[in-house]
């Protein structure tokens, strides 16, 4: 029997995990190249024949996705396979018109054939777009699920980066183990929260493999997302985060409406900044397509260490990388505490950018006078350090969830900004998890 062609449109994470669990051992698909957009210097690799199991001695191509109609018919392709997040429904369809005219299949792939099962309770933490507050959320269930006396072990979703064979399975329990993995700034901002607490952090390529170690150590599950992807894992418990400042996208982004009906628990974030007719609408939303789900309201309150500093300077505002870019927002956690906190002027970082800090901009023109932190390498690091030093500010506000000062030598003072999920009024997750975990039995 003829194997039938495949392609897999992917962003270095969703894309392997469902090669991973579907097509690797399965001899009715011969998988002929990955496709990549988002990660920088991605294509060009070959996803390891390590990885790629017996199927696939040579391993495979990781294409540019700009190549995608010509690879189709270069490669005699009969299914394109997509598989990345955070995209609206007309992205997805775009690309599906694309595949179609070059005469492939388009395939997207559900939650049974790709969601693995564990041996113990899974509570995963989604969203309907990145920028919702999933970091928060998945620290404060965690928080709860040690106070009720559970030993939890975190998965967070991929970001590798890096060597994919050195990086199949990684188990982070402290800061030593961050400087191992060479981790990125986005690595690094999603792990040392947790370290901050004591919680052993999973992450690498081979989510098998990582699920089975963490069951050797772990009462309970705690998939952390990433974008607004789908939990890896067949989840007990399904969280999903929403964003009343960004009405409506919970029924219009791709898989992001997908976990909304998937969700058991759905939490409304910052309802203390956001027009009430808005989490009026984000509400009426997920009664109409998830009348079942639990709706927890919480606010995301802003905590600046040394905030007294930034009243009367100059300062350049330093947020959270994918929120404006993949979550395509204009500023963050970062200018709000600016502003609150009386700064005399935020500082436009936009003329001092250099190289890929300025291809961002280019990228992602909706952000506003504030700078993403993005740091998917040693280049780019040192171009964020670059642009940072460069602007003319008197302070710079961090609002990463990592400390630069630890990974960049800056010429100029800094104050953080930290953030916590915190419920308001009935029902809170606390109750809903003391119930839900209850009537779990594995």
């Amino acid at each position: 029997m003829d194997r039938k062609r495949v392609i897999i449109m992917g962003a270095a994470g969703r894309d392997f995990h469902n090669f991973n669990v579907y097509f690797r051992d399965n001899e009715e698909f011969e998988v002929v190249a990955f496709t990549a957009t988002q990660i920088p210097d991605i294509e060009g690799r070959r996803y390891p024949p390590e990885l790629a199991g017996k199927l696939y001695p040579d391993g495979i191509p990781i294409y540019a996705e700009d190549e995608l109609e010509e690879l189709i018919k270069k490669l005699n392709v009969d299914i394109v396979v997509f598989a990345y997040s955070d995209v609206s429904h007309e992205y997805v369809m775009h690309r599906a018109s694309r595949v179609i005219a070059a005469g492939a299949d388009y395939w997207l792939m559900g939650a049974k054939r790709t969601m693995l099962e564990s041996s113990k309770p899974v509570i995963a933490v989604c969203a309907v777009r990145t920028g919702c507050g999933k970091s928060q959320t998945t620290r404060r269930v965690s928080d709860i699920l040690k106070s009720l006396g559970y030993k939890i072990a975190v998965i967070r979703h991929p970001m590798p980066y890096g060597n994919l064979v050195e990086q199949a399975v990684q188990r982070f329990a402290s800061y030593d183990d961050l400087e191992r993995y060479k981790c990125t700034i986005e690595e690094r901002e999603e792990y040392e929260p947790h370290l901050d607490r004591g919680n052993i952090v999973y992450a690498g390529v081979d989510y098998e493999r990582i699920l089975r170690e963490a069951e050797k150590e772990a009462d309970v599950i705690l998939w952390d997302g990433g974008n607004n992807d789908l939990p890896f894992y067949k989840p007990d418990i399904h969280i999903v985060v929403a964003d009343p400042h960004r009405p409506g996208h919970e029924l219009t982004y791709h898989p992001g409406e997908a976990n909304l009906r998937l969700a058991d628990i759905v939490v409304i974030n910052k309802i203390d900044t956001a027009y009430p007719e808005n989490i009026e609408l984000v509400r009426n939303n997920i009664r109409r397509v998830n009348p079942n789900a639990e709706i927890v309201e919480a606010a995301s309150p802003i905590f600046v260490e040394g905030g007294d500093q930034i009243r009367g300077k100059r300062v350049l505002v330093v947020e959270d990388g994918p929120t404006l870019t993949h979550g395509e927002m204009s500023y963050g956690a970062g200018y709000v505490a600016a502003k609150k906190y009386g700064a005399a002027e935020i500082v436009d970082p936009h003329p001092y950018a250099v190289g890929s800090i300025r291809e961002t901009y280019a990228k992602y023109p909706q952000t506003g006078a504030v700078l993403p932190a993005v740091g998917y390498s040693e280049k780019q690091l040192a171009e964020l350090q670059e642009t940072i030093n460069a602007t003319p500010a008197e302070l710079v506000v961090v609002a990463t969830p990592i400390n630069l000062g630890r990974v960049l030598q800056l010429n100029k003072p800094y104050v953080r900004v930290k953030y916590e999920l915190q419920e308001i009024g009935f029902p809170t997750l606390e109750e809903l998890l003391r119930v839900k975990l209850s009537r779990i039995s594995k």
